[in-house]
């Protein structure tokens, strides 16, 4: 098979603005041509080998980052708008949306927003219309929407917050362990720490200077938000300048944005980078020892996985996500082909569905997408108990998966026979962009396709796809 030919036009485009350098300058240290480095930026040429080596010689850039990117989000987030029914009589062929995505990406970015700007406006209408009457309307918050894109768009990666806890981390040692390093850091700063029987899991007052960690939660939860309330102390300036950077369009979408760089920081000091990367190849990703070993939750550690992707030290790309028990999607975020739906729920048949019936355990599943990837995933329940007696049970299951391809590294897919396509279950995105025509748990009708419904015959479904 021939080599599949590399288009990077916005990637080479957006190094040379960072360097500051005219086309001109570029051409003459990547050793091309003018016109030749002008084809290349505008896709209509490849990125040849000799660029990709200047570019790694000269300005040390980490070469794996031209084949990667915004654009396979870019291209699934597209697909699943233009699918939308305001848009049933436009057709926007795969190839125009790749080129879209490749050679217009900020383009791409304010067509999403659009969109996204209309489905809010709709849903609220909706919400408005189907509840008239009621005072307990709770419409899509937009903010929450900015901020998961704004991780999402990162690859889940935040460079300077994780080299800052894995510096944090780094200094616990001297002190016994990252949660002694923590009180003690706290206490330096003259906060009193106390562990209280309290609803919340943490509860910081200023006027006091008290920090207050729920006893009745796991030992790994008190920990995780000791560290988080170090970053929200004692790396504010970080997060603040890493807000900045992000131009959040909202004061609402700033303040969740930052609390999720907190919690970043403290998941990713109690798991940092490098210990943890050698650690997750050397166990081959067992999350029970992973969790075992670094005092953290198996969805903090699944979560973790997630966000390997520092550049010239990047871990397997992951998918990960959690999912309550109507099928909504509470956290998500892919490093793979594999996008998750951005409304309705996800495809039912998926594993992660299943792991609410057998709880304590993991389930494997070996699955392929209607683009042909075929996928390994993990799914295992995750649920919480209030710390007492009577207190409710929040209910969540987990999936974490990648790409059959790096199933090598993974202790889950021993004596799976990875090897036969018949072993791999067909799962899509969602039904509304699933272009499967016999899925016998199809919810509602694809939206690109027609149906035809024939009165004198009756199937799994009610109507036929064409």
């Amino acid at each position: 098979m021939a080599p599949q030919k590399l288009y990077a036009g916005a990637k080479l485009r957006e190094v040379r603005t960072r360097l500051a350098l005219t086309q001109k300058e570029f051409a003459q240290k990547l050793g091309v041509s003018l016109p030749y480095l002008n084809q290349m930026e505008n896709n209509n040429r490849p990125v040849s080998t000799t660029v990709v080596l200047a570019l790694a010689q000269e300005f040390g850039f980490d070469v794996t980052e031209l084949g990667s990117g915004d654009a396979e989000r870019l291209i699934s987030d597209m697909r699943e708008a233009m699918a939308d029914p305001v848009l049933a009589d436009t057709t926007a062929p795969l190839a125009d949306l790749r080129l879209t995505a490749s050679n217009a990406p900020a383009l791409a970015r304010a067509f999403l927003e659009l969109h996204r700007a209309y489905r809010q406006t709709h849903e609220r209408l909706a919400s408005l219309d189907e509840a008239l009457g009621r005072q307990d309307v709770q419409t899509l918050a937009s903010p929450w929407d900015e901020v998961r894109d704004f991780f999402h768009y990162c690859d889940n990666y935040i460079d300077a917050v994780d080299h800052s806890a894995e510096s944090f981390a780094s200094r616990s040692h001297a002190a016994g362990g990252i949660r002694q390093a923590a009180v003690r850091s706290l206490k330096d700063a003259g906060i009193q720490v106390e562990l209280a029987d309290i609803e919340a899991l943490r509860h910081y007052e200023p006027a006091s200077k008290t920090l207050r960690i729920s006893n009745r939660a796991a030992p790994q939860t008190q920990t995780f938000q000791l560290l988080l309330q170090i970053a929200l102390l004692r790396s504010d300036k970080l997060l603040e300048a890493t807000l900045d950077l992000a131009r959040f369009q909202t004061d609402a979408a700033r303040a969740i944005a930052k609390i999720g760089l907190a919690n970043y920081f403290a998941g990713a000091a109690l798991m940092p980078y490098t210990e943890f990367l050698q650690a997750a190849r050397e166990t081959r990703h067992d999350l029970e020892v992973l969790a075992n070993r670094f005092g953290a939750s198996i969805e903090q550690v699944a979560h973790r996985l997630s966000t390997l992707q520092r550049p010239a030290a990047k871990g397997i790309p992951f998918f990960f996500s959690r999912v309550d028990q109507a099928g909504t999607i509470t956290k998500r975020h892919s490093a793979t082909r594999l996008q998750f739906a951005r409304f309705g729920g996800a495809c039912p048949l998926w594993n992660v569905h299943r792991a609410f019936e057998t709880p304590g355990r993991f389930l494997r599943q070996l699955a392929e997408t209607p683009d042909g990837v075929r996928y390994i995933s993990l799914a295992r329940d995750v649920s919480k108990t209030g710390g007492h007696y009577g207190a409710p049970v929040r209910r969540y299951a987990i999936a974490l998966g990648c790409e059959i391809a790096h199933a090598d590294a993974l202790v889950y897919a021993d004596h799976m026979d990875i090897s036969t396509p018949e072993a791999f279950e067909p799962i899509g995105i969602s039904c509304r962009i699933c272009e499967r025509t016999h899925c016998h748990q199809r919810s509602v009708p694809p939206l690109e396709r027609k149906v035809s419904i024939d009165e004198n015959r009756r199937g799994v479904l009610p109507y036929d796809v064409d």
